[in-house]
């Protein structure tokens, strides 16, 4: 696309009002973008689904303003996107209210990648937040890319994670490039145009406003194959995303919580209503055959020794042992205990018991370790 013509094209797209379909209208009937920031009032009245206020905010667009963001784009060193240019993310090309642009600052590569969204609660439990660091990190290990929303709570959770398992991460912003938000975000911004992506299709520098939020999260669910809630309260706004989800035809997995946990309303509700269950790593890997294949750097260059685990006596009950090799992997709250060994509750905390008799393990304010 020539240079005056992606400005025009830029101006077109960023003006109020016109969406991804009046867009494509325009520019069968005026032949270009710069052909339609030309066209004479009259002319853009007689475009189907172009009404008298769309024409007037055309004909007061103007191609110095496209220019103007591409300059910004450049002196971020980000890229600006259209959905005619290879790097686009296929996904986004194919769901209702599609961007007319995206930008993007950091490896465009992980827009071909398979991804997994991973959205939940800005007030998270402990639980949720152990959840989430654990599910990140696996499938960050594996290849996979990690999609979430630079929101503080669980996206942050998500975003670090993927990166402190040498995977990596896209994170889709509700505003433009050059803006932090929320503030207590700034090193993880840094460290995800390090070591990922950030991407909007919100013009550089532009801060998120009312409807900024809803609008980020479809193109969350765009970009992945599977999204995964990890805690929502009623209402909370990652249950936008699943719906969102729904909408594009993508599957929706839910960890489910304590039925007493405001946290775990929403997840639990989901799992109610058809979303499948994400007990393990394993449950989410099903989707993801290619999982373990893919390479990245981070996998292939560490050299951190991986420490032996303690084996378990070999006197164990099945149950005392499967605990045990549980919390091998750190310690673990005792609902959690519950859930992920799917043991029966009073088998689970018979065994727990046993554990403790037996100076192999420890409970304290309901985390238990292993001694």
């Amino acid at each position: 696309m020539a240079v005056d013509e992606r400005a025009a094209y830029v101006a077109l797209a960023l003006t109020p009002g016109i969406g991804a379909v009046r867009l494509d209208t325009l520019l069968q009937h005026a032949g270009s973008a710069h052909g339609a920031l030309s066209a004479p009032f009259e002319f853009l009245c007689t475009v189907p689904g172009i009404s008298r206020a769309a024409a007037t905010a055309i004909t007061e667009a103007h191609r110095r303003g496209g220019a103007a963001v591409l300059e910004a784009v450049e002196r971020l060193g980000a890229t600006c996107l259209t959905p005619q240019e290879a790097h686009f993310p296929p996904g986004c090309r194919e769901i209702p209210d599609r961007p007319t642009l995206l930008f993007a600052l950091g490896d465009l590569t992980l827009l071909e990648r398979p991804a997994v969204a991973i959205v939940g609660s800005r007030d998270h439990s402990e639980y949720g937040g152990s959840v989430c660091r654990e599910m990140a990190a696996g499938i960050a290990a594996r290849g996979i890319v990690v999609v979430s929303g630079m929101a503080r709570g669980l996206d942050a959770v998500a975003h670090a994670a993927a990166l402190d398992a040498g995977g990596t991460t896209i994170g889709v912003l509700g505003n433009g490039l050059g803006v932090t938000y929320p503030a207590a975000n700034r090193k993880l911004y840094q460290r995800v145009v390090d070591g990922g992506l950030l991407l909007t299709e919100f013009p550089p520098g532009e801060r998120p406003g009312v409807g900024s939020f809803p609008r980020r999260n479809r193109l969350i669910s765009a970009l992945a194959r599977i999204t995964v809630v990890i805690e929502a309260a009623e209402g909370s706004g990652a249950l936008i995303t699943v719906g969102t989800a729904l909408a594009q035809g993508k599957d929706v997995m839910a960890v489910p919580g304590n039925i007493t946990s405001p946290t775990s309303v929403g997840t639990n509700r989901l799992i109610r209503d058809g979303a499948e269950p994400l007990l393990v790593l394993e449950d989410l890997l099903a989707h993801y055959p290619e999982a373990g294949r893919i390479s990245h750097t981070a996998s292939a260059t560490t050299t951190t020794p991986v420490p032996s685990a303690p084996a378990p006596p070999a006197d164990l009950s099945d149950a005392e042992t499967r605990i045990f090799g549980l919390l091998v992997g750190g310690p673990a709250r005792t609902d959690e205990v519950i859930l992920r060994t799917e043991l029966p509750t009073a088998e689970a905390l018979a065994a727990l018991s046993g554990l403790e008799l037996r100076g192999l393990a420890e409970q304290e304010r309901g985390v238990v370790r292993l001694t």
